[in-house]
Parts: structure tokens; sequence; C-alpha cells
């Protein structure tokens, strides 16, 4: 670790990319390394978890060091603050001879109750229980939990509408060339187009992985195609990979 600590800054030091990177501007590729963590285990590729696990530590590193150097805290006080944690969030563990032997439900429910002690004087919402996970999953949670008070649409229809109504926005944002109001209208678009389908009670995760999976099938058959023409994907023009697309929505 004092290696990999001295390795990140001298990277922060001496290297052009690295020094321009912000705790906001890196946050992309800690959910991007944290996805490739999920993928590397579902495969079961024993070296390729190792090495994604490799690329996720780097990002807790990376975020440590520039705010070591605002003076804010550095991975020494990541370390502590965690072990802290898991310590005062395990009694039954590192105070054994104060619980009888518990179940792992009651383990989960002892870890909420001193999850729950630890933000007593904090500000809270009842939108605080949902993890910030997937986006997909986090945006439909917190529609459902917002529904569960009656704060939601009447109907699958008025749900549209709104989809449209941030539709047209956007449109308008893009006329305008306006970066900014561009990202925000394009989160509203989506967000609406989440809550029609939990309206129709569909599942948007797996709808997105099933078109996902959609893609790639297409995709690959384009690819193999232009193998078969003695061509790589690159030389095809639009108008042959459109052809070629069509071929395979077909198959």
């Amino acid at each position: 670790m004092e290696q990999l600590l001295a390795v990140m800054q001298e990277l922060r030091e001496k290297c052009p990319w690295d020094q321009k990177q912000t705790p906001n501007s890196l946050t992309p590729y800690a959910i991007e390394e944290a996805y490739e963590v999920e993928a590397a285990i579902r495969s079961g590729d024993i070296q390729h978890i190792k090495e994604e696990l490799g690329d996720l530590l780097l990002q807790v590193v990376f975020q440590s060091q520039m705010y070591s150097e605002q003076g804010a805290f550095n991975f020494q006080d990541v370390v502590q603050g965690i072990t802290e944690k898991l310590i005062r969030r395990h009694p039954h563990v590192f105070q054994a001879e104060q619980f009888n032997q518990l179940t792992a439900e009651e383990v989960s429910t002892l870890w909420k109750q001193i999850k729950q002690q630890e933000k007593q004087g904090k500000p809270q919402s009842r939108l605080d229980q949902i993890k910030h996970g997937p986006t997909l999953q986090q945006a439909e949670q917190i529609q459902k939990n917002a529904a569960h008070i009656g704060f939601d649409f009447a109907n699958v229809a008025d749900a549209y509408a709104k989809l449209e109504e941030e539709l047209a926005e956007l449109q308008q944002a893009i006329k305008q060339q306006n970066s900014n109001e561009i990202q925000a209208e394009l989160g509203d678009c989506l967000f609406s187009l989440i809550n029609v389908g939990r309206k129709l009670g569909v599942n948007n995760e797996i709808a997105l992985l099933g078109t996902i999976d959609k893609f790639r099938t297409r995709f690959a058959y384009i690819e193999n195609q232009a193998q078969l023409q003695n061509k790589s994907v690159e030389q095809l023009s639009l108008i042959e990979m459109d052809r070629l697309w069509e071929q395979a929505k077909n198959i």
C-alpha cells in the first residue's frame, strides 16, 4: 500500500492527465470500475477479478490523494474510518461476550439499528434509505417511495404526458446549444421515461438489458458479415451497415 500511495502521489506531480483530474471528473470512473468488478465476478475469471479489484482500489487511492492535497483527509483517514465503522457495527463479533450467537437475519437487524443511531441528530429524508446504486434502480426506487405517500401521477397517460413535456424542453435546450441545460433536460427525460415504465409495471432494468443484448447481437452480425467480405467493420459505409442491421433484425 505504501508503494501504491507513493506511485499515486508521483503521478499527480508529473502526469499531465492525472494532474487535470478533480474529484468530480474522476467519479464516473469509480462507477465504471464498480460495474467491471461485478462483471468479472460473474465471469468467474480469477485473474480478471483480481485486476478489476485493483482498478477499483485505484479509484479510492486517487480520490484520497486529491483530498489529501486539499488538506481534507488522506488514505489513512479513509482506512481508519471504515475500520472503526466495521467494529462499531459488529458488536456481536468485537463485543461477543455481550451477545448470544446471532443469526444472519438478527445481524442484519442489529446493523440497521446501529446505522440508525449513527444518523440521529442529522437531517433525514424518507429517501435516505434508498442506496446510491445503479441509476435505473435508484430512480425507480425513489419514484416508488414517493408514490407510497401519494406523490405520483394518477395514471400512465399523465406520466407519458410529462415525458413529452420533458422531451420538448430537451429539444429547446438543443436548439439553444446550452450544454448544461441539455444535460439537465436529458436527465429529466430519462427520469420521466423510467416513471412511464414503472407505471406500466415494466422492469426498466430488464427492458434496457434486453435492448443492450439485442444491439450486441445485431452489431456482431454486422461485424461477422464484414469479415465474410474480407473487410473490417470500419470499412463499411453507413448504408452498408444499415442494410446489414435490417438483415440482422430478421434473423
